[in-house]
């Protein structure tokens, strides 16, 4: 914790009040810093990104696959197919409304993610 540029030390304290800190990680890619607190909070993973200015990018939380929207849902179903759907995770841009949801699925020994807009539709990762 120690060695994150302050800004980013007050944004986890703020996003880890009543959670309990797992990790942190930095991460740079195409000149980018961003730096990803994981968290448990009831049970539940969180992971929140953020920029060396501590201004939240993104948010992952695990949710239950009932609390989707049934369009998310049905695609996911179907995506995963045989498969076994291990997680369902939130993700948000910072807002706080899910734009994805992410679906960890095991298949045929095999894990894969599935990414889906709230209405159902393939959401690649943005860059």
């Amino acid at each position: 914790m120690s060695d994150l540029p302050p800004a980013v030390q007050a944004a986890v304290k703020e996003q880890s009040k009543g959670a309990t800190i797992r990790g942190l990680s930095k991460e740079t890619e195409k000149g980018k810093t961003i730096y990803e607190v994981q968290l448990s909070k009831n049970g539940h993973g969180k992971d929140v990104s953020m920029d060396s200015s501590g201004r939240v990018v993104e948010v992952e939380e695990e949710v239950s696959l009932g609390s989707i929207p049934e369009a998310a849902r049905n695609a996911i179903r179907k995506s995963a197919g045989s498969g076994k759907i291990l997680k369902v995770e939130a993700v948000s841009a910072g807002s706080g409304t899910p734009d994805a949801y992410e679906a960890q699925v095991l298949k045929a020994g095999e894990r894969s993610e599935v990414r889906v807009a709230p209405d159902g539709s393939p959401k690649p990762e943005e860059d």
